[in-house]
């Protein structure tokens, strides 16, 4: 991104500004009709994504050219004609009514805009898919077999990308991101700006700094604390990365450890309640449920992601026979929670989404919250400069997701008018010949594929339009089958080849980019299985009777657990090979449904503790005093 200078930079904060307090004032007095509060919303952000990102790496860093003067210019035209012409819009009739040449050519530019921008701030990868889909909706009728559709003109093209309120450029996903993520994102910017992001360090190394292996667990607080607020993989790693993974390094972990650990904490970000990543807000309006339901439900497993995690440092640091910080050189907890105001308007938004005001609600009093609180502090007092600073910067944060989604809504739209949804489906079902677990399998890897390179909100766009409905179909259930989706596609953030969540730290820690990113894929490896767990228990995720929530609950954080143990070869003890696979086991039995299973998981379970804290002691003992 551009650090812009001279009246680039006041254009653009100009921009910035006005689409952030006319998102707030539309959070408060009601959203405006489809076409007029989405094109003010790409009117405004699409222009920006040329001012703030660079053609080429060759570009000026410090202001716009020519070339994005042009494009910038071009994305307006088509967003003023859609604000204009709302009723025109609202009334025709889609593949009835003809498309003027005005309409044609607007549309066109503004599909060109979209694809330019998702190539300059999303990823080359996510340009290719809009491209290829583009192609394919309309080569379709000349091609044979699976692959093979009735296509779509290029009026035809045009219109159900740019002319609807249900799909393309000013769908669904488009109004999700000109309510529910450009106010979250504002929030994150005011949170950030109050002085939150300082308190959440100190808070997470005075509570763990002592420990074990102390800097990779304050660099999983912080970046799980701060990564909710972003719902950024990558801008949690700049963000909290700067500061904890040269502290690890000073810690003497590896660099590749240390930005594995904060690739993973960070990605972890955008499964934790509250705020959750972007993807969050559109499973709850592909669920038609409160975003609150999609929180609470996916509490259990957000803990769980991070419990492993922890589990997985502590267990490695004991196995290293690490120690923590002396507790002199750490913040006092009584001195950091006199700061403990700043969790003020995180618990706010807790408390009012638990209650029932609408989300968009929430995070404007949230945000305001933010406002309040930063005057508890002369130093982190908001003033208008600052008040300034964090609406721009909430802008800023919008571009990407604006452009991802936009961009997503595209490629919905060769999937949809294609039947590939359908063709996918049919060859998931044929190669896993109805199994369920064989689907499951083959949906995961799907959404890992589709996910590289791509934000987490397109890809749960892209990997939901395909196998959600399909799992559905094989009797998962609905909130599963979104969060599996959802899962997997968020953690294709640290997932090689193209794990860019892993490479952005990879980048900061001075580390190998793969090494960094299959150490971070290994550190989460519980987010690779915790899905299936939830595909066949969907208890964990607060669906069933409460004896079974509770027995699913507990079951999966004694799994998790002895999964991190296997993982680090440590439990009671450094284990051998064969004691590694016998707690596997017991820790596959333990997240497998059923009772039986859990009473075996913990017969090896008991079994492994009394050899290692006996048995294996005394034999230890021995081998020492011979020594």
């Amino acid at each position: 991104m551009r650090k812009l200078k001279g009246i680039s930079n006041y254009t653009c904060m100009v921009m910035g500004v006005f689409i952030s307090i006319f998102s707030l004032y539309t959070a408060a007095a009601g959203v405006l009709a489809p076409f007029i509060q989405r094109g003010i919303h790409v009117g405004i952000l699409l222009p920006m994504v040329f001012f703030l990102y660079p053609a080429t790496k060759k570009s000026p860093k410090d202001r716009i050219t020519v070339v994005d003067a042009i494009f910038a210019i071009a994305s307006i035209i088509p967003c003023i004609y859609v604000i204009m012409n709302k009723t025109i819009l609202e009334t025709r009739m889609i593949f009835v009514s003809q498309l003027t040449t005005v309409q044609i050519i607007l549309g066109i530019v503004l599909v060109v805009c979209m694809i330019e921008a998702s190539r300059r701030c999303v990823s080359s990868v996510m340009t290719l898919l809009i491209v290829i889909g583009l192609i394919y909706l309309y080569v379709g009728p000349h091609l044979t077999g699976i692959l093979s559709h009735k296509g779509l003109s290029v009026e035809r093209i045009i219109e159900t990308s740019t002319m609807l309120t249900d799909q393309g450029i000013f769908g669904s996903l488009m109004g999700t991101s000109a309510t529910f993520i450009i106010v979250f994102c504002i929030f994150g910017a005011f949170a950030v700006e109050s002085g939150a992001g300082g308190f959440f360090t100190d808070f997470s190394r005075a509570i763990a700094g002592h420990t074990s292996g102390s800097s990779a667990k304050i660099a999983t607080i912080s970046a799980g604390l701060f990564g909710t607020m972003t719902g950024s993989a990558v801008a949690t790693v700049y963000t909290t990365g700067t500061f904890t993974i040269p502290l690890m390094k000073k810690s003497g972990f590896s660099p590749e450890f240390s930005g594995a650990v904060n690739a993973a904490a960070s990605t972890g970000g955008q499964l934790m309640p509250p705020i959750m990543g972007a993807a969050a807000f559109l499973m709850a309006e592909n669920l038609a449920i409160p975003y609150a339901s999609v929180a609470i439900k996916s509490s259990i497993i957000a803990v769980l992601y991070y419990f492993s995690l922890f589990a997985m440092i502590h267990f490695k640091c004991r196995k290293e026979n690490r120690k923590g910080e002396q507790k002199k050189d750490l913040p006092q907890i009584k001195q950091v929670m006199k700061r403990s105001y700043l969790f003020f308007p995180i618990i706010l938004l807790i408390v009012l989404l638990l209650t029932g005001t609408s989300t968009l609600r929430s995070g404007l009093w949230a945000t305001s919250a933010c406002v309040v609180v930063s005057f508890f502090s002369k130093e982190n007092r908001m003033t208008p400069k600052k008040i300034i600073n964090a609406l721009y910067a909430g802008a800023r944060s919008s571009t990407m997701s604006m452009a991802a989604l936009g961009g997503a809504g595209l490629i919905v739209i060769a999937v949809t008018y294609s039947g590939l949804a359908l063709s996918f489906s049919s060859v998931v079902i044929s190669i896993s010949q109805g199994i369920k677990f064989f689907a499951l399998l083959l949906v995961a890897v799907s959404c890992i594929i589709l996910g590289m390179g791509v934000p987490s909100t397109a890809a749960y766009v892209i990997t939901s339009a395909l196998g959600s409905r399909l799992l559905i179909n094989l009797g998962v259930s609905p909130f599963a089958a979104h969060m599996f989706v959802f899962y997997f596609s968020i953690i294709s953030n640290i997932t090689p080849p193209v794990a860019v969540a892993a490479y952005a730290a990879a980048n900061v820690a001075d580390s190998n980019p793969m090494k960094t990113g299959v150490m971070a894929s290994l550190l989460a490896v519980v987010a690779y299985i915790v899905p299936f767990v939830a595909a066949y228990n969907p208890a964990i995720l607060l669906e069933g009777a409460p004896l079974q929530i509770v027995q699913a609950t507990i079951t999966a954080f004694v799994g998790v657990f002895l999964i991190a143990g296997a993982m680090q070869g440590y439990f009671y003890g450094n284990l051998n090979p064969f004691k590694r696979i016998a707690l596997a086991t017991s820790a596959i039995c333990f997240l497998v449904v059923g009772t039986y299973t859990d009473l075996i998981g913990l017969l090896i379970l008991v079994a492994l503790i009394l050899y290692q804290r006996f048995i294996g002691a005394k034999q230890n003992s021995a081998s020492q005093s011979l020594a």
